[in-house]
């Protein structure tokens, strides 16, 4: 029985094929990326965390779009799977999908409810937003109402994403995929929206995520539209921010249910960050590797209504 190979290692998940020709198995490790930085040392059950929001989102989001999770459930996956957990000694439990297999689109579909981050620091320059025109004398952390669609660019591994303009969707899909270029942004819209209302419902206020999406195998039963799939996470701290809604006021800077302790720490110089022309990931220190996993854990409860429980 073949053991699964390693295919593709991302900031924080690996991929990896299986025996099942039309399946991969995503692992989460406990990897913690910062400025498209990875770490030296990672966050403690991190991947787990992450993998239980994520599981969370796509079973609450399934009618708005289908996505690629076929099970969490390592019982259910294929045999080797397991064995090859057991027999390697590598931690599968709770941080192990088994997903369809799908070519990924080459588009980081940003949704922003708010202006924050890279986003508020544009609109001072010139007062917009991915090029998209804002209106005058709109402060930090603004709501951006409706939220708005802000596409990027898919860097590889160590790459910076470049943020671009709504229009230049299709480019970025390219000839084949151009044409689901619409449905692509109103589906990520629909999703944010649809999260932002949950998390309205126990008061944390969604301020952006990152959604990525995919297109399922060519079949003469399903049309490409058909074929399009939500992929990889869903709406994690690693993905999104997340506010305290009893916090937020316009014109305040918020902080959120993320890294930014982490960020923070980078900024000022932690570890030496910032200071070596190709930037290295740095040892974070144990204060706020724990201030991390607090606001963690604090979100997956308040998201999922649970505690986290390794």
């Amino acid at each position: 029985m073949a053991e699964p190979t390693l295919i593709a290692r991302g900031k924080v998940r690996d991929i990896y094929t299986t025996s099942d020709p039309q399946a991969l198995l995503f692992v989460a490790s406990d990897r913690v990326s910062a400025f498209d930085v990875i770490m030296k040392n990672g966050v403690p059950n991190k991947g787990k965390l992450l993998t239980g929001i994520s599981k969370f989102w796509f079973d609450k989001l399934s009618n708005i779009l289908l996505n690629h999770l076929i099970t969490d459930d390592l019982n259910q996956m294929p045999a080797e799977i397991k064995t090859w957990g057991e027999s390697s000694g590598k931690d599968l439990q709770g941080r192990t999908m088994l997903v369809r297999k799908c070519e990924v689109l080459k588009c980081e579909a940003i949704v922003r409810g708010y202006l924050t981050g890279s986003a508020y620091k544009e609109y001072l320059q010139n007062s917009t937003v991915h090029g998209i025109k804002l209106p005058p004398g709109l402060k930090e952390s603004a709501r951006l109402d409706p939220p708005i669609f802000t596409p990027s660019t898919k860097a590889d591994v160590g790459d910076k994403d470049e943020n671009v303009h709504p229009d230049r969707l299709p480019e970025l899909l390219g000839p084949q995929y151009a044409e689901i270029a619409p449905l692509l942004a109103s589906k990520a819209v629909e999703l944010f929206s649809a999260a932002a209302k949950h998390a309205e419902s126990v008061g944390l206020i969604l301020a952006d995520t990152k959604f990525e999406f995919g297109v399922l195998p060519p079949s003469d039963s399903l049309s490409l539209k058909d074929r399009f799939i939500l992929i990889d996470e869903a709406l994690t701290p690693d993905s999104s921010r997340y506010w305290e809604a009893s916090e937020w006021s316009e014109g305040k800077t918020m902080t959120g249910f993320d890294k930014q302790a982490l960020r923070e720490w980078l900024k000022a110089g932690g570890g030496g960050f910032g200071k070596s022309e190709k930037e290295e990931g740095v040892e974070i220190p144990q204060e706020v590797v724990d201030e991390t996993w607090k606001r963690y854990t604090a979100c997956y409860k308040r998201i999922t209504g649970k505690d986290f429980e390794v």
